[in-house]
């Protein structure tokens, strides 16, 4: 628990926490504003019954790049070279130091990491929701039983997301690369989605198999995934990773 408890300090303190949380937070909402405001005007003129079926669900795909910032710089600030002044060493010699036990530590990063993604996927789902009904008014769509288990999947995708981030910046060791890929693949250009228009199989990639968990229309899709099958391929994917991850740090040197 003392581990853990440092971790989650560690990362609480970092700037980048503020970033992240900006990220994962304000984007999807002012999006999700801008699309229910687009949404009702179609619901009202009649032309698309369905128009806010998604409405919320799709911003909140793109929100999970502040856990990106999360996962990536929760790892990577171990690996960042301190000034001359401070010596010129690294976080992860020192953290190593207090916890000999490789991966009694690294368990302890990715626990911080996925809480914290957690409730930043669970305060963005709240506000982005909460957004939607405000602007939406009666013409938002009634909550019903079916909606817990996708703003369940929604907080498991974010702190899927995280971890893989994380596991990728343990193998690189740097978060530069891991950082930019990750969120251009999220916000500008998703090449995974590019994929599925070449062959089906990318369909069952992390990211494109995770959204299923809370996506009900997923245009010009090439593939059904059902919620459960799109949460237990990322689930083996984030497994796979991690233990990658595992294997790596506690065999190299730091």
């Amino acid at each position: 628990m003392k581990a853990l408890a440092a971790e989650a300090s560690k990362l609480a303190s970092s700037p980048a926490v503020w970033i992240a949380t900006a990220a994962g937070v304000l984007v999807p909402g002012v999006i999700a504003a801008i699309t229910a405001s687009s949404a009702l005007g179609a619901i009202t003129r009649g032309t698309e019954a369905n128009a806010a079926i998604d409405t919320g669900y799709q911003e909140l795909a793109f929100g999970v790049a502040g856990a990106i910032i999360l996962g990536v710089v929760g790892v990577s600030g171990e690996y960042v070279t301190e000034s001359a002044e401070y010596g010129g060493g690294r976080q992860i010699t020192t953290s190593l130091t207090v916890v000999p036990s490789r991966l009694r530590f690294l368990l302890a990063k990715m626990s911080a990491i996925a809480i914290s993604s957690a409730l930043l996927a669970i305060t963005a789902t709240v506000t982005t929701m909460g957004v939607v009904r405000v602007v939406l008014g009666e013409h938002a769509p009634a909550w019903g039983a079916d909606d817990v288990p996708r703003l369940a999947g929604v907080v498991c995708y974010w702190m899927y997301t995280a971890l893989l981030a994380s596991a990728i910046t343990v193998l690189t060791r740097h978060g530069v690369v891991p950082l930019a890929v990750l969120l251009a693949n999220t916000s500008v250009v998703s090449v995974t989605y590019l994929l599925t228009k070449i062959t089906p199989l990318a369909n069952y990639l992390p990211d494109m198999a995770g959204i299923r968990m809370f996506i009900r229309k997923l245009a010009d899709s090439t593939a059904e995934i059902s919620p459960l099958t799109g949460g237990l391929v990322m689930t083996a994917w984030v497994t796979v990773l991690l233990v990658i991850a595992v294997i790596s740090f506690t065999r190299r040197d730091a």
